[in-house]
């Protein structure tokens, strides 16, 4: 696969009928994607009952000025893993820019200085928390991406930090002029 079809910096969002009920109407914000393998952090489901303020009291952060924020479910691996997606307006030692086709797009942070930061007002001005992320070793995605199950699209702002969680697998498929009560639960055949 060339680097030009690598999904880095775009959503993935899961086509009814995926196979698999933890991506059912899965939104995925990929944060990497080579030829290695791809990495990314779900962003269309939160938590039940889990907010910022409780995961901050589990690391022993005051809140401080934070919101009590819904926490996302980023994922099947390792979900007691932490990571925020944010705004390039900060960045910590471990903060990796995810670029998409028009440069940089987010931030992806894991350790705990970008949870102080919010916590104490000095963060970034836009952020979403999550647990756990979504994970492909290599080929695998590759090989998701030529069956039914993933469809990609473009990378919004609006997307990631406007669009009420639970609306965002309908919004994704709205930017590419898609119904998704249109589609089918299993691709046809020649």
């Amino acid at each position: 696969m060339d680097q030009a079809t690598f999904l880095t910096g775009q959503f993935l969002l899961a086509m009814p009928g995926i196979g698999d009920t933890r991506f059912d109407h899965a939104v995925i914000a990929m944060c990497a994607h080579d030829a290695e393998g791809a990495l990314g952090i779900g962003i269309g489901t939160t938590i039940e009952g889990l907010g910022l303020h409780a995961v901050l009291e589990q690391l022993e952060i005051d809140p401080g000025v934070a919101p009590d924020a819904p926490v996302n479910l980023g994922g099947p691996v390792e979900p007691r893993r932490g990571f925020v997606l944010h705004t390039l307006d900060w960045a910590g030692q471990d903060t990796v820019e995810v670029a998409g086709g028009a440069g940089a797009l987010w931030g992806l942070s894991g350790t705990i200085d970008v949870l102080k930061a919010i916590a104490e007002g000095r963060g970034p001005s836009r952020w979403l928390v999550a647990l756990g992320y979504a994970g492909w070793g290599e080929g695998q995605l590759d090989g998701e991406m030529t069956r039914h199950g993933w469809f990609n699209v473009a990378a919004t702002p609006d997307l990631l930090y406007d669009i009420a969680t639970d609306a965002r697998w309908e919004a994704g498929f709205a930017t590419a002029g898609i119904d998704p009560r249109l589609l089918v639960s299993e691709a046809g055949r020649a």
